[in-house]
């Protein structure tokens, strides 16, 4: 009886802290949806940045689009300036191309 009880609470806490989680938008006409202030703050998001939308099947998953310069890259030490800018260049395409497929009719 007393495993019942506190699995009955600790379904209640998960609710809880799930509903303190969500926050709720309208939907414009245009089909825009305003990111609340607590979230925006809470994942660096500001105006001009991009989100990606990704249907699971049991809900949308929404992530900030992150561009990266190619920094922490492992690279030989000797490498130029130039060449270390190059192969960041090349990384950027490979990830615009791969992140851009998901955007893609199949």
């Amino acid at each position: 009886m007393a495993q019942v009880n506190s699995t009955v609470h600790r379904i209640n806490v998960l609710q809880v802290v799930l509903l303190d989680a969500s926050k709720a938008t309208r939907i414009t006409e245009k089909g825009q949806a305003t990111i609340p202030k607590e979230l925006r703050d809470k994942y660096d998001l500001s105006p001009g940045d991009e989100v990606i939308w990704k249907d699971t099947g049991d809900g949308i998953v929404v992530t900030k689009r992150t561009r990266t310069g190619g920094r922490g890259m492992l690279v030989p030490e000797e490498t130029t300036e130039a060449e270390r800018e190059e192969v960041a260049a090349e990384l950027e395409r490979r990830l615009r191309d791969r992140r851009d497929r998901n955007y893609r009719d199949e």
